[in-house]
């Protein structure tokens, strides 16, 4: 069975993986709106990575016999102005995911929860990539995004990305 503390922030985590989702859905709903659905296919694909991600929590849960609450999921509350708002957003939410993942690690870590610590070096290294991928978006709008042509093709770029089902296996 796992540590009491450690349990209760696995579970928490579940449901910020799932606002995660929720909040990237509705950046890729702000994007429709705007006409940059390249932007909305970005985050529609980050919003299923966010989905996967609890659901790896839940199994992890599961798999040790840990029951899983679900909360209620947070409305985001952000009223995006500009096309730049969701791409700084979103590198902040993943700033403070990290620090979600690195205060279990630590609680694992503290009572020499070894499997569990294994389970999160996957997500240590996937937050790494997430805020990584959201700090390079934030540069290119940076560098193209005032000018319409630049603005789509980079739109025309983010329309590419494919959804890839995360590579841990429990």
């Amino acid at each position: 069975m796992l540590n009491k503390k450690v349990a209760e922030l696995l579970n928490t985590q579940v449901n910020k993986e799932f606002y995660s989702a929720y909040l990237y859905l509705h950046f890729a709903n702000f994007y429709v709106e705007q006409g940059l659905n390249g932007f909305a296919n970005w985050y529609q694909v980050q919003a299923q990575e966010e989905r996967d991600h609890a659901m790896l929590f839940i199994q992890y849960m599961q798999n040790n016999d840990v029951p899983v609450t679900f909360e209620a999921i947070e409305k985001p509350s952000s009223g995006l102005g500009g096309n730049m708002d969701a791409l700084k957003e979103g590198l902040a939410h993943e700033q403070y995911v990290t620090g979600l993942i690195h205060n279990i690690y630590d609680a694992a870590y503290s009572v020499k929860d070894f499997r569990t610590m294994q389970f999160l070096d996957w997500f240590v290294k996937e937050q790494g990539e997430e805020e990584t991928n959201a700090n390079d978006l934030i540069k290119k709008m940076e560098l193209f995004g005032s000018d319409p042509k630049s603005l789509y093709m980079l739109d025309q770029e983010l329309a590419g990305r494919v959804y890839a089902a995360p590579s841990l296996v429990l």
